[in-house]
């Protein structure tokens, strides 16, 4: 079975209402990054920080997957799928694809303010700002702060290497090191881009086609041929 690496960006998930990080009204245009995304913030100011994850943890459970989520479920049919997000929400679990890597962390989950790999679930939307892990810590958003090491990189370093076909949906290629995966894709895999706006493909050394729709619209429309293409 043929196998597909799919990475995904906030725009995936922008058609089901979870704004993007910039532009647009995005999270970053609004909230100063320096305020609720870095380690220092939640030394600083720990309510704060826990109570902005709060709200956008509240405002992601009220939203549902779109048609490009469940699209990709679908592929499944006929390709093994690999989804490899750089989103910290769990709409692609909740569409039912059942192979997914997030880079960037997970808002369900909280994690121990000593082992950056050592998580547990969230029941609900709230965080307490005085619970602590099971190994005494004060737990903290499940989050990849700014200027915080990746641990998930290398994994999907390893997945990108695998692909027989990579699509990437929604990213604009200039959040690193996560765009860097491209890197690993080996040469002549072709690669599709769904996203409404221009991207940069210079540095790609594979065949590329860009779909110029938003994921709802043009994951679809992918999804469809590649499966088409299983048929024939």
């Amino acid at each position: 079975m043929k196998r597909i690496v799919v990475f995904t960006g906030a725009g995936m998930s922008a058609d089901s209402g979870i704004p993007v990080f910039r532009g647009g009204n995005g999270l970053w245009d609004n909230v100063p990054i320096e305020e609720i995304c870095t380690a220092e913030a939640i030394q600083h100011d720990r309510l704060k920080v826990i109570r902005f994850y709060n709200s956008l943890r509240q405002k992601m459970l009220a939203c549902q997957p779109n048609d490009g989520h469940l699209a990709l479920v679908r592929l499944e049919q006929q390709y093994r799928v690999e989804v490899i997000t750089q989103n910290v929400d769990n709409l692609h679990e909740r569409a039912g694809s059942t192979h997914i890597t997030h880079l960037h962390g997970e808002l369900c989950k909280l994690r121990s303010s000593i082992d950056e790999t050592d998580a547990v679930d969230l029941d609900g939307w709230e965080q307490q700002p005085d619970a602590r892990h099971p190994d005494g810590s004060l737990l903290r958003p499940f989050i990849v702060f700014f200027g915080e090491g990746v641990p998930n990189f290398p994994k999907a370093c390893d997945i990108a290497s695998t692909a027989d076909i990579f699509i990437v949906i929604g990213t604009s290629l200039n959040v690193y090191p996560a765009a860097s995966l491209l890197r690993y894709v080996k040469a002549g895999v072709p690669v599709y881009i769904v996203d409404p706006n221009p991207i940069d493909t210079s540095g790609i050394g594979s065949p590329v086609e860009q779909i110029c729709e938003r994921a709802a619209v043009g994951v679809p429309i992918l999804v469809d041929r590649l499966m088409q293409q299983q048929d024939n």
